[in-house]
């Protein structure tokens, strides 16, 4: 079992930064080191939808064309966290954002579909 606790989320003006962060609990017999991390974003009455992803190990990230250039992500494997630096924000990147685990050493995908494990979101608030 994979409990994530994000924070970080806020009220900011358009072109304003803001970095979120993900703390994993990941049991005794795993490794955070072993689980894919991604963000997603649900914004009202939208579909949740994919921001970006840190695989496994290797290192490799991704992000949708939406965010890309403005956001970074991130991980500490020693501290179990994962974050996502958001850097001019816009008011279409309102939204609430979750972190995402997905299982041990599974395939790190943009489909919120394969994530196993996931935060209770925290809110971005983004004004004009």
């Amino acid at each position: 079992q994979v409990q994530l606790v994000e924070s970080g989320g806020g009220s900011v003006q358009t072109g304003g930064s803001l970095r979120l962060s993900c703390v994993a609990s990941t049991g005794t017999y795993s490794r955070y080191s072993r689980y894919c991390m991604g963000w997603f974003r649900q914004a009202p009455g939208k579909e949740r939808e994919w921001v970006s992803v840190f695989s496994s190990y290797g290192g490799t990230t991704s992000y949708a064309d939406s965010v890309k250039d403005r956001f970074a992500i991130s991980r500490d494997n020693a501290k179990n966290t994962v974050y996502l630096q958001m850097n001019s924000l816009k008011p279409e990147d309102t939204a609430m954002y979750y972190c995402a685990a997905t299982g041990q050493y599974s395939p790190c995908t943009t489909r919120s579909s394969d994530y196993t494990y996931w935060g209770q979101g925290t809110q971005v608030t983004v004004s004009s």
